[in-house]
């Protein structure tokens, strides 16, 4: 027999989108139930975004003590792996969610595990469980990793983000495929912790989607952490002997053994089986595996289906979906005011790479600025050329750059590659966003001594 629940909103996916627009109407009084197959919290939280960061911190919190005369001279041995990977563990609640089930119960929000597929208008199927919805269904699905179609590569089992974020021992050697965000981040992180790295990117630089010098620098990071980094070459083929170890075949470097593969090349969306097609809405082919929504994040024909976060193709970014679920939950809200600007990004969202140095940037880089029909100047300043970058320690280097529509004379793009400045993009991303002027910036005036007076030489180096 099945159960027949009937609730206002069905939410898909208990990832960082889905938690926030089922939270945000259950503190709205809307009934809402949540369908989730995995953990609450998702990838970002489990498998992506947190553990990750905290296995690259460690290394990072020690070399800027190095820097840093007095601090040097405390530092008396190396860093502690072991002591790493629990750190590691603990900022995961050793993958179980039921951390994160009193928030959602403090706002009477309906938890149903199970995988969720729609089986027809406003009705959404978990198991034996019938779920209907009053009002919207919301699709927040997210993504898994990609395995790239290499011959033998899938039959030797390689590591993803999943399998590297839960290691227990550190291998004695891995090597990474794929140079983008994930692949540096993990690279480095492993390196750190003790392994040979050899990390395979087929492009010529790292990190495709930020400016030049910004791959530039990271690659630079990445050896000194003694990361073997080869650009412009190709993975034709993977084995796995008897041994154990893994044999990659390469397009310009011969063969390369190592302990363990890590994929890191790409995503792919989980938007198969969730029962589109009982409602006659196409899976888009761009990018592949999406569900295409208008500017009010409903597909169209269909008003009452939304669809939020990774799987509408817009930004794999955990804080543009957590704005899209905002969005979304205000609109079924009726608030008529939710979609005043468009939920398209005018330019790329803010991303950071959190290697050392990290990349932080927002809006658009010189290349995609001058493809928009932009007529920009571009403006560079040292990252560590302020006195606050002093107390950071000495040899943090980096580059600082803002991207200036001349007819306009507001900023378009930031890129900022230094020791710690993530947090530096929040201003950057209001300047943007906010349309604020150049001369209105310029009597935005920073502290000092502040690594903020970056923004000062920024300007100044603008001719303010």
């Amino acid at each position: 027999m099945s159960e027949i629940r009937e609730v206002d909103v069905v939410v898909l996916g208990a990832g960082p989108s889905g938690e926030v627009i089922a939270g945000r109407l259950g503190g709205r009084d809307l009934e809402v139930a949540i369908v989730e197959d995995r953990l609450v919290g998702g990838e970002c939280s489990f498998w992506a975004c947190m553990p990750s960061k905290a296995l690259l911190r460690p290394a990072q919190a020690l070399a800027e003590a190095r820097r840093v005369p007095g601090a040097r001279e405390a530092v008396t041995g190396p860093l502690d792996v072991a002591a790493a990977l629990e750190r590691r563990t603990e900022v995961v609640h050793g993958w179980d969610d039921s951390a994160q089930l009193p928030w959602l119960e403090e706002r009477g929000v309906m938890l149903v595990r199970g995988h969720g597929h729609i089986a027809g208008k406003q009705v959404v199927h978990v198991g034996d469980v019938i779920l209907r919805a009053r009002r919207a269904v919301v699709v927040s699905v997210g993504t898994a990793p990609l395995i790239p179609p290499i011959p033998g590569l899938a039959e030797v089992d390689p590591w993803t983000n999943r399998e590297a974020s839960q290691v227990r021992d550190v291998p004695a050697s891995l090597i990474v495929l794929g140079g983008g965000p994930v692949g540096s981040e993990l690279a480095q992180a492993f390196a750190t912790l003790g392994a040979r790295v050899t990390l395979l990117e087929r492009e010529d630089h790292l990190l495709g989607r930020d400016e030049p010098f910004a791959a530039e620098l990271v690659a630079e990071g990445l050896v000194r952490a003694g990361v073997d980094v080869k650009c412009g070459v190709s993975a034709t083929a993977v084995s796995r002997g008897a041994d154990g170890r893994v044999t990659v075949a390469t397009s310009a470097h011969g063969a390369i053994e190592a302990d363990e593969i890590l994929v890191a090349s790409g995503r792919r969306h989980l938007t198969e089986d969730l029962g589109f097609e009982a409602v006659d809405v196409a899976i888009s082919a761009h990018p592949p595996g999406s569900v295409e929504v208008g500017d009010d994040l409903r597909v169209a024909g269909h008003d009452w289906l939304y669809v939020v976060g990774d799987a509408n193709g817009r930004a794999l970014l955990t804080h543009e979906g957590k704005h899209q679920a905002r969005l979304a939950a205000d609109q079924i809200c009726g608030d008529a005011g939710a979609l005043l600007r468009t939920t398209t990004p005018p330019t790329p969202p803010p991303r950071v790479t959190f290697t050392e140095p990290q990349v932080a940037a927002v809006g658009h880089t010189e290349a995609s600025a001058r493809e928009a029909g932009l007529h920009v100047r571009v403006v560079d300043v040292s990252t560590d050329g302020t006195a606050g970058a002093s107390f950071h320690g000495k040899g943090g280097g980096g580059t600082s750059r803002i991207v200036v529509d001349e007819d306009r004379r507001v900023i378009v793009g930031a890129t900022f590659v230094g020791v710690d400045v993530a947090e530096w993009l929040h201003a950057a991303t209001i300047a943007i966003v906010g349309q604020v002027s150049l001369d209105d910036l310029w009597h935005a005036i920073p502290a000092f001594p502040t690594r903020s007076e970056v923004w000062l030489n920024l300007l100044q180096a603008y001719g303010l």
